[in-house]
């Protein structure tokens, strides 16, 4: 396991949350200022902390992003928008892989095409879709898996 991916430590709460909350204003162009402080509050207050989550650290010890998981399901990946393109999503999820076996599964919103393409590239394949979010809201999700041997 990469030694530059840690547990949850509560002293990088905020900037994760505004590592989330950059990311989502760079990749979600589908959602309204109020839908992203709705979702912000929760990620803040509840969401970071209702996972097991992992930090991707750089050099100089500062997050860049992180994974949270619960069981196999990869329940959100979210990336410094300054650091795309490096390879950091990659480790994460090889991170959850090494962690969790063989099949890992996530929710992506359908809007999202960065996200989807970066999933489907991964290996993830399509094994369903909802007409609504986790919260009710009309955002569709594409549910995929990925199994590996």
């Amino acid at each position: 396991m990469s030694t530059n991916i840690l547990p949850y430590r509560a002293e990088d709460h905020e900037q994760l949350v505004d590592i989330w909350h950059r990311a989502v204003a760079a990749t979600h162009h589908f959602l309204t200022e109020e839908d992203i402080q709705f979702f912000h509050d929760i990620v803040r207050n509840e969401a970071l902390t209702g996972v097991e989550l992992w930090t991707h650290y750089d050099d100089n010890n500062k997050p860049t992003g992180f994974i949270g998981l619960d069981g196999t399901k990869v329940e959100m990946l979210f990336v410094d928008p300054v650091r795309h393109g490096q390879g950091i999503g990659s480790k994460l999820l090889k991170h959850a892989e090494e962690l969790k076996g063989n099949v890992l599964q996530v929710d992506v919103n359908e809007q999202n095409e960065g996200a989807c393409t970066f999933y489907r590239r991964y290996g993830f394949t399509q094994t369903g879709r909802s007409e609504l979010d986790g919260s009710g809201k009309p955002f569709p999700l594409l549910h995929l898996e990925l199994r590996t041997s």
